[in-house]
């Protein structure tokens, strides 16, 4: 069976992440499912952006109203400077209008800055209600972001999300649902809330899980094993009772030196899915051998495109949604 291809963030790479110019684009173009990161505004509404810290892919630096907001936070260890999600109502949020966060490297992206809201999780969990030409609908695939970090301030991501997914008439074991998160915590709690939902364990390539790591810190919890000792055998046997899957950098699968096929193939011993982030063609984004030209060009994609679909992955996610499909239809796969 062919690997998925997962709008990451709609088709981020056409229009502003998150938009919902973006996500119609990516269903138009055939994508077999979407990628909604969901953050949490002050009253609690599941919010798509990729970061809670939102001055990056919003107009708010440039709204005067909003300026007394802007401070500095440590987000998951990292501290940040700007607007951020938690410190606004859905209502507030709702005026901002969606922006390009690299620019420079897709203008033609960043020429329909302004022209979207900021979406709820409902908003796109709607476009993937919508049917097709050919009768089909579009999955998704929801990324639970900083749930440790909200939990810290009274707000329950999990929570948020399982309500929003039954208010839109979402069953938690439709299968054209996943929820994913970097946060094994968050996935436990999902497990309890939504116990017949699949569950997707995003994996940097390097370092441990920051929730784990912060519960360790405090002495509430062993010290995590980190990404390599997760992708062990040993490491992949105790996943196996935990998630359904788990979705790796890209760089774990086709990096240099990297056995992506062999990963792939003990993962699906052990009954795990296996997905991966994220195919982009710019030359910024491809291994160092696929880099042909300037930084803000496209290198050879294609051949990176379809490595990575050789290795047997079940999904991919891509900001080009139509590229990665262009791949997998050819002959190089």
């Amino acid at each position: 069976m062919s690997a998925a291809v997962i709008a990451h963030r709609g088709a981020s790479g056409h229009r502003p992440e998150h938009s919902l110019a973006a996500y119609l684009l990516a269903s138009e173009q055939g994508a077999d499912a979407v990628e909604p990161d969901v953050v949490l505004s002050k009253d609690g509404v599941p919010v798509i952006r990729h970061e809670n810290e939102i001055s990056g892919t919003t107009d708010i630096a440039q709204r005067p109203e909003f300026a007394a907001r802007r401070r500095t936070r440590s987000v998951d260890g990292q501290l940040l400077t700007g607007w951020f999600t938690e410190d606004l109502t859905w209502e507030e949020l709702s005026t901002l209008r969606a922006r390009e966060p690299h620019p420079g490297l897709r203008p033609l992206s960043a020429a329909h800055d302004g022209e979207g809201a900021i979406l709820r999780l409902r908003d796109v969990l709607a476009v993937c209600d919508r049917r097709r030409a050919d009768g089909s609908r579009p999955g998704v695939v929801v990324e639970i972001k900083h749930a440790a970090h909200f939990a810290e301030r009274g707000l329950d991501a999990v929570a948020a999300v399982a309500d929003e997914l039954a208010a839109a008439g979402w069953s938690d074991a439709d299968d054209r649902l996943v929820i994913e998160s970097f946060e094994p915590t968050a996935l436990r709690r999902v497990a309890a809330r939504m116990p017949p939902a699949r569950r997707v364990l995003l994996l940097e390539r390097t370092g441990v899980p920051w929730d784990l790591a912060r519960q360790s810190a405090i002495g509430r919890g062993p010290a995590p094993l980190d990404s390599a000792a997760m992708l062990t055998d040993a490491g992949l046997d105790r996943l196996a009772s935990e998630v359904a899957g788990i979705s790796v950098d890209k760089a774990v699968l086709v990096g240099e030196g990297a056995d992506g096929a062999g990963l792939v193939a003990r993962a699906h011993d052990r009954g795990l899915l296996v997905y991966t982030w994220t195919l982009r063609p710019e030359n910024v984004y491809l291994e160092d051998r696929h880099r042909r030209g300037p930084a803000d060009g496209r290198g050879d994609w294609e051949t990176e495109f379809a490595a990575v679909l050789a290795t047997g992955v079940d999904g991919v996610f891509a900001d080009h949604p139509d590229l990665a499909l262009a791949v997998r239809r050819s002959a190089l796969v």
